[in-house]
């Protein structure tokens, strides 16, 4: 193998950036890199990296220092063999001078494509592609211009960005969901880093209170549901997990015997643990059982298959069918997977436990603007009042610093030690005088 990319083996070698005897296995796997590269040149060059790397990843011939001695030697070959002289490895829309962008279908596909290869959430990848599509309806009929044949820049992004704030009057986080999402269509598909957008006109946002339920309220909303569905709104309350979090909640992160439950990749990708209330558990094994018998009955019908992060999938390619990764509140009916085309029974659908609240508190007659996510805050103004300490329920929810869990202190207002309102002041003196 001593003959394959000589010149990048002499390089190595010199710079003593791998033992001897490995280097013509370093030189092997970028030969095999470029082979898979060159078919591939319609794509940016991270990209054919990573998809080559995710290639030897299903390998299950591969050994994991094998797997590790390729990503190094690509890392090297590129960063460190051609430094900045990638121009051979990179597609004309990386290196082109014309002012000429990528059709939208294409760039909608490519959106797609990234996004699935970087594991986001298929939530995610329908809001990218959707903001793109307001971000070209905004060129072509506000600006005027011409997607392919004009393009856009830094002042577009910023007119679009103030003209959502001002002229659609939206809020600061949906401008920011535009932001991210304008932001990857640049620097992850189209290749062009954006500079200065300080001068944006930002939407503001003015400090809010959250909608809180009294206990009373709770209670009058739980009396108008009734089996799986008082089950889940029990959930919802009792462990103060997110709208998403209770829909992908999976059979083996309920523990039981810790009265626990751990929610994995919360907000920010991260896990952590809540309660598992008392009062629901034997409910949670009745309807768990239930579910079972629905997984088993899937199974015989050769179906069974749950959704499954990619890495894992690979790492365990039976976890799928296995009941402790199936959901605890599945949906209905089997559905086609919209990404991979396999028919699985996927989790109940975030709408759906949005409209057993809704139709709750409606029957109720909460006259508050209470949802799914009000429960949430219920949850958390509800434990301070019991005497938990805010660093413990900051951790119940999975915030990241202690100042954002300090909002619910703002609702639990001492009303008997409040000021005394004048009118009522007035009112009592009148009644003494007479």
């Amino acid at each position: 193998m001593n003959h394959i990319l000589p010149e990048f083996q002499k390089f190595i070698a010199q710079r003593k950036l791998a033992p001897g005897n490995q280097i013509p296995f370093y030189a092997n796997w970028v030969s095999k890199f470029l082979r898979f590269s060159n078919t591939r040149q319609d794509k940016p060059l991270d990209l054919r990296i990573q998809m080559y790397l995710d290639v030897l990843k299903k390998d299950k011939k591969l050994q994991d220092w094998q797997f590790e001695q390729a990503d190094n030697a690509v890392k090297l070959y590129i960063h460190h063999f051609l430094s900045n002289n990638t121009s051979a490895l990179s597609p004309a829309m990386e290196t082109t001078t014309e002012k000429k962008f990528p059709d939208v279908k294409t760039v909608q596909e490519k959106i797609r494509e990234i996004l699935r290869i970087k594991h986001y959430a298929y939530s995610t990848e329908r809001t990218y592609i959707d903001w793109f599509g307001r971000f070209h309806t905004y060129l072509t009929d506000v600006k005027n211009k011409d997607w392919q044949t004009q393009g856009a820049d830094e002042t577009d992004v910023r007119d679009f960005l103030g003209y959502l704030a001002i002229k659609q009057r939206v809020s600061s986080s949906t401008q920011n969901q535009a932001f991210s999402s304008i932001l990857f269509l640049f620097r992850e598909v189209l290749k062009i880093d954006l500079r200065d957008l300080s001068k944006t006109v930002r939407a503001k946002r003015g400090p809010k209170v959250p909608a809180v339920l009294t206990q009373d309220e709770v209670r009058s909303l739980l009396e108008q549901l009734k089996d799986k569905e008082l089950l889940l709104v029990h959930v919802l309350y009792g462990t103060g997990m997110r709208l998403m979090e209770v829909a992908r909640l999976r059979v083996q992160d309920i523990d039981f015997g810790l009265n626990s439950i751990i929610v994995r990749a919360g907000k920010g990708d991260k896990d952590r643990m809540t309660v598992l209330p008392d009062a629901v558990k034997n409910k949670l094994a009745e309807h768990l059982a239930a579910v079972k018998k629905i997984h088993d009955q899937d199974l015989v019908k050769d179906y069974g298959e749950v959704y499954l992060p990619e890495a894992i999938e690979i790492k365990y390619p039976h976890a799928a069918r296995e009941w402790r990764w199936q959901y605890v509140f599945p949906a209905a009916a089997l559905s086609v997977d919209p990404r991979s085309g396999k028919v699985r029974r996927h989790h109940i659908s975030p709408s759906s436990i949005q409209n057993i609240v809704a139709e709750a508190v409606r029957k109720a007659g909460i006259p508050k603007h209470a949802t799914v996510h009000t429960l949430r805050h219920s949850f958390a103004t509800h434990l301070l009042m019991n005497g938990v300490n805010i660093r413990e329920v900051q951790e119940l929810l999975g915030h990241k610093n202690v100042e954002t869990t300090m909002i619910y202190t703002h609702v639990l207002r001492n009303m008997s030690k409040a000021p005394k309102s004048p009118l009522d002041t007035l009112l009592s003196q009148k009644e003494n005088a007479e």
